[in-house]
């Protein structure tokens, strides 16, 4: 079986996201105008980001799960310019990334889950098959991608060099 660590993670979210386009998340209203987080100048340029965001999440709680929205928000925020002022670390948007969190759980791909002090997000066995089967496509495609290459090393053999008068090789 394909995971997801066997694979890289930007083809895997990629992948993903084209298989939660194909299954129809819900997609907030707000999308076309919002910012990710406080520290983005604009909204993002890419026509499909919320299901690239959405397929970076559903990999995130699989790889770190139980995590809750503060802990993401965190992850997905940046750097913000404050001009002549040194930059901070600011938190991404928590609304965007709720909204994602809850479209998933919609779609049966997350659930909520609270074990005592671990309370969060954790992905279900179909979010597991969906991960899985985007990891799958990935390697079909591009079979030679885990393949480790040898490195060669040619021995290069001690030429005599001459050295002119005025230090030139």
């Amino acid at each position: 079986m394909v995971g997801i660590f066997d694979v890289d993670a930007t083809k895997l979210i990629y992948e993903t996201a084209k298989l939660l386009k194909d299954k129809n998340i819900d997609v907030p209203e707000f999308v076309p105008f919002v910012k990710t987080g406080v520290s983005r100048e604009r909204p993002p340029v890419e026509e499909d980001w919320w299901y690239i965001r959405c397929a970076a999440i559903l990999r995130t709680v699989a790889i770190r799960g139980p995590i809750g929205t503060a802990k993401l928000a965190t992850k997905y925020g940046g750097r913000k310019n404050r001009g002549a002022k040194p930059e901070h670390h600011f938190k991404g948007s928590g609304s965007v990334i709720r909204n994602a969190l809850q479209s998933l759980e919609k779609a049966e791909l997350l659930q909520y889950k609270k074990d005592g002090l671990n309370k969060g997000r954790i992905v279900t066995t179909k979010g597991k098959q969906m991960l899985s089967e985007a990891a799958k496509l990935i390697l079909t495609e591009n079979p030679k991608q885990n393949e480790k290459k040898p490195i060669h090393i040619e021995h290069v053999e001690e030429k005599d060099v001459e050295v002119e008068e005025n230090g030139n090789i």
